[in-house]
């Protein structure tokens, strides 16, 4: 498969979050969303604007906990990040409902190969030709994005669960600085 960048990585620096396999992935789901509710979803409709706002706020939330110097604050923006992706997994449930289309069962073939696409970092789904295919029908293309958001809320789970045991290991922001400043005050270092 040939994989085309999105945005170039960036040369040295950056903020981290763009190494997250999670973010690049809510990346494409932005993005992909952004053109179903154009195609599928009357502008005028408060629907249109709940989607929009819950794909926005599942990445941005993303950025945001990972700028954080606190874990704590880290895993609550995760899990706000993780709420809205679940909106807007169960507004794709209601679109294919409402519109007398079923929901593919996780053991369906395509669901199977949308799972095993690897998601990397600096690649969305303009470098999958996998997710393209699925863009044809609202059927497929609402199947398609409750995969991926069943795909981006497993991720998140690992990231927070991980995220939790770095906390128990090496403890928070605050604890880090008080440690920090107690040695300071002992040591004049």
């Amino acid at each position: 498969m040939t994989y085309t960048t999105y945005i170039n990585p960036p040369r040295s620096g950056g903020n981290g979050h763009e190494k997250l396999v999670v973010y690049w992935l809510g990346v494409t789901i932005y993005d992909l969303n952004q053109i179903f509710i154009d195609r599928y979803i009357d502008r005028r409709l408060r629907t249109y604007d709940q989607m929009l706002q819950s794909a926005r706020s599942g990445k941005q939330n993303i950025v945001e906990g990972w700028l954080q110097h606190s874990r704590e604050g880290n895993l609550k923006l995760l899990d706000i990040s993780r709420v809205s992706y679940a909106e807007l997994k169960e507004d794709f449930g209601d679109y294919l409902r409402s519109h007398n289309l079923f929901q593919w069962d996780k053991n369906d073939p395509r669901v199977l190969v949308i799972r095993q696409t690897r998601d990397l970092p600096y690649k969305t789904y303009r470098s999958y030709t996998t997710y393209v295919s699925y863009m044809d029908t609202s059927k497929r293309f609402s199947n398609l994005m409750i995969t991926l958001l069943h795909k981006e809320s497993y991720l998140l789970d690992r990231l927070m669960k991980s995220t939790e045991q770095r906390f128990l290991r090496e403890g928070g922001f605050r604890e880090n600085l008080f440690r920090k400043r107690v040695e300071y005050k002992n040591h004049g270092k």
